[in-house]
């Protein structure tokens, strides 16, 4: 008898039941993967400017007319937050696919059940600082632009934080537009006055502090809400 070649104790090793050892679940995974790709893909290009291979304006249009929303609704900025789009009312394809494979919405049906978790997300405490700041550089539009005009800001403070603060954006903007100091705000302005309504006890301010390091612009508007309640 032929001396055995596997090792008293040792066993045989299992047969492979793939002879090409590849697996079908991850096989199966990376077929929907692409498929997935492809649709978003497709998508895009429904949408794009065939010379610039870009959403443009007309193509967000037509973006928010399929999804049922007006084009200033806050969830098409939080879309944008979502892609790190750069440019205003311009979606690149790198960055829609980065956005609608993050919310695993290939097909506008998926995008828009896709929206109100999109919105819940940016509303978390974590994402929200990071959503108020991003809002601002996108309205950035031109190059080395770094403030954004009073009017502007007014919008764009309704439309971000005006659900979050109503009493203390409303009086803000009635601030700004009946002051003559300011004609533009800077990101530091702005992302103070984030500061402010999430620090600050309103209306009495009783603990706002001017000797900290406050914009300006902050302490000139405690002082008009001071002197108004008088």
């Amino acid at each position: 008898m032929g001396r055995s070649s596997t090792r008293k104790g040792q066993a045989n090793p299992p047969e492979s039941t793939n002879s090409s050892g590849m697996d079908p679940f991850r096989y199966s995974s990376g077929i929907a993967a692409t498929k997935e790709s492809e649709r978003i893909d497709s998508l895009f290009y429904s949408y794009a400017n065939k010379l610039s291979g870009m959403i443009e304006p007309e193509g967000i249009e037509s973006l928010c007319s399929d999804l049922e929303v007006d084009h200033t609704d806050i969830r098409i900025l939080m879309l944008a937050w979502k892609m790190r789009a750069e440019k205003q009312a311009y979606f690149t394809w790198e960055e829609w696919r980065r956005g609608l494979k993050a919310l695993r919405a290939d097909t506008i049906t998926k995008l828009k059940k896709a929206l109100p978790g999109l919105e819940k997300e940016v509303k978390s405490p974590p994402n929200f600082a990071d959503f108020y700041s991003y809002a601002f550089r996108y309205c950035l539009t031109e190059e080395k632009q770094k403030t954004i005009d009073i009017e502007s800001i007014c919008q764009l403070l309704d439309l971000v934080l005006g659900s979050q603060f109503r009493a203390q954006v409303d009086y803000f903007i009635e601030y700004l537009r009946i002051q003559n100091d300011y004609k533009v705000i800077n990101m530091d302005q702005w992302m103070g006055f984030y500061r402010f309504c999430n620090e600050i006890s309103f209306p009495d301010f009783s603990n706002y502090d001017d000797e900290l390091a406050w914009p300006l612009i902050l302490d000139n508007f405690v002082e008009w809400m001071r002197a108004k309640q008088k």
